[in-house]
């Protein structure tokens, strides 16, 4: 039980985080492949995934030189960072004081500038930048969260199958539907990726600074379900506060 706790936590923060990620990158795609042609949406999304795996190859050895204390309390404060960011627009977004993020908003908006530079000689090129910077931006943050819950306790292949695995399956339900993502919960999604990251954070800053924690691994969940308490507590003080939902920008 105390061998599996990290190993299908890992994967589950991997697969989760990465699946929002990818639906977000997915969106873009799409919409220079079905306004534009198929070419430039892949050509720009193959360089972008050329130019992640390039990077990971690069730095990725280059953990193995740092001590594991200093990994572990690094990663920790790193992903505490992370995560409180995702559970902050989560918890905003659940009680409506910023709007949800809405795949067919985006989808349309990106339509509508592919189609405005129809007429341009370079469309093609820029369709395909367009392709490249949605992969390679939602990419790097796959790319960090990957290492991040990964690298702390040498379990870098199993965030990258949980990674790999929520490529194939948006990949499959994409290509199927040929339409954005739309239903997915992602809000949800992302509530529970800021929980899991800010407690993997808070599991490895005390480990890199020499913390003996009960239980060894099984205090994640316990770390897991405070932080989640928290959350929800303020969840329903912010919608007291906020009683109206009001209007704003998704990210």
């Amino acid at each position: 039980m105390h061998g599996l706790t990290p190993i299908l936590s890992t994967v589950t923060a991997s697969f989760l985080a990465s699946f929002v990620e990818v639906v977000e990158a997915f969106t873009i795609v799409l919409a220079v492949g079905v306004t534009r042609s198929w070419r430039p949406a892949l050509t720009g999304a193959g360089l972008a995934l050329a130019l992640l795996a390039a990077l990971v190859l690069a730095f990725g050895p280059l953990l193995a030189l740092v001590p594991l204390t200093v990994l572990q309390f690094v990663v920790g404060v790193l992903l505490i960072l992370f995560g409180m960011r995702w559970l902050r627009k989560a918890i905003l977004r659940s009680v409506g004081v910023i709007a949800l993020h809405d795949e067919e908003r985006t989808f349309s908006q990106e339509t509508a500038a592919l189609q405005r530079q129809a007429n341009d000689r370079r469309a093609d090129f820029l369709a395909a930048v367009a392709s490249f910077k949605a992969v390679l931006l939602e990419g790097v943050e796959v790319v960090f969260i990957v290492i991040a819950v990964g690298a702390a306790h040498g379990q870098t292949l199993y965030a990258g199958l949980g990674a790999l695995a929520a490529f194939v399956l948006v990949m499959l339900i994409g290509l199927a539907v040929h339409r954005p993502l739309a239903r997915v919960p992602e809000n949800a999604l992302k509530f529970v990726v800021g929980l899991m990251l800010t407690s993997f954070g808070v599991f490895w800053t005390g480990e890199g600074l020499g913390a003996a924690w009960p239980g060894a691994d099984l205090a994640l969940l316990a770390i897991f379900a405070i932080i989640a308490a928290a959350s929800f507590a303020i969840v329903r003080w912010l919608r007291g506060a906020y009683p109206a939902p009001a209007e704003g920008l998704a990210r």
